[in-house]
């Protein structure tokens, strides 16, 4: 899985920071994208990436403000002129069901493909064929979550070399084995389980909406290999920062730490810090939590690989 970040910055676009939208880009075989937020301008963003609309199955949304949510109209819109015909799931709060039909009748647009509409609650698990995704409330002037994937575990490498000494060559049964099946070799079973190596655990990414510092982002961020959290504000600004609901570099930094994530990625940045800022707000996580980055407008994150249990 990459993650690329589409808009970085808080309430309004600037000129170096557009608002929020993050694609989650999983390297299977489909090569499926799901989208975090949809601010504003995401499908301009869009266009200077190698993204394409019509491989965006899934859109996430955290909240209803509009820096998180009015580009999705458009977004959903232009898919179906770009040969989007795949059908595209929309979670968020209560109220995406009315904005999105609303949005999409008054203007009379019509979609080449089906949308579907969940609203989502705390403690929501989202089940898939390689993913499960647990939905979490957080605190915000209006309803806000987060949403920590986490990939199913896979089955490890088949023991090749076991199985040669056997004198089990490669060809079908291999296939078998490494389903986990049972199978006759010169008179004895051998179990396609005890030739496996050690499970391949599934990743796991958190990405949260705008929130407060709170106990449900760490429970939510716990053991995340990749943590997003917004830091709207620089350390120091705790006041401001709880009268808005949102949090600070400081804040962000304290719950991949305390949730023990191995990496930490700041966005959301308020238009109040300039470009040259960056060095000096990342700094301050960093202190707490070394392994922080600072998101910017089209930041990628690296391969995050499979570990062994």
């Amino acid at each position: 899985m990459q993650v690329l970040f589409l808009g970085t910055g808080a309430g309004v676009p600037a000129k170096h920071r557009n608002v929020s939208a993050i694609a989650l880009k999983r390297l299977n075989k489909k090569g499926s994208i799901w989208l975090f937020d949809c601010g504003e301008a995401t499908q301009h963003q869009i266009l200077h990436t190698t993204i394409k609309p019509r491989r965006i199955e899934k859109i996430f949304i955290t909240h209803l403000h509009g820096d998180h949510l009015f580009g999705l109209p458009g977004l959903l819109s232009s898919r179906s002129f770009q040969g989007g015909e795949e059908a595209v799931t929309v979670y968020g709060p209560k109220g995406i069901k009315t904005f999105i039909e609303t949005s999409l009748q008054v203007s009379s647009t019509y979609l080449r493909y089906q949308v579907k509409i969940v609203e989502v609650h705390d403690g929501m698990i989202i089940e898939g064929e390689e993913t499960h995704i647990e939905v979490g409330k957080l605190d915000h002037g209006i309803e806000s979550f987060g949403y920590r994937i986490v990939e199913k575990d896979q089955p490890g490498e088949l023991l090749v070399e076991q199985l040669k000494e056997l004198g089990i060559q490669p060809g079908p049964i291999y296939k078998k084995l490494k389903e986990k099946q049972t199978i006759e070799w010169n008179g004895s079973k051998i179990n396609g389980t005890d030739f496996l190596g050690e499970d391949k655990k599934g990743r796991i990414v958190t990405i949260l909406g705008d929130t407060r510092l709170c106990s449900r982002s760490i429970q939510l961020a716990k053991n995340a290999n990749l943590l997003v959290h917004e830091a709207t504000f620089e350390r120091g600004s705790e006041e401001m920062a709880h009268e808005y609901f949102h949090s600070t570099t400081a804040h962000a930094a304290s719950v991949a730490k305390e949730a023990e994530a191995k990496e930490l990625w700041i966005t959301h940045i308020s238009s109040r810090y300039i470009e040259e800022d960056g060095e000096s707000l990342i700094a301050e996580a960093r202190d707490i939590f070394p392994n922080s980055h600072l998101a910017n407008d089209f930041s990628e994150t690296g391969i995050i690989t499979r570990e062994n249990t």
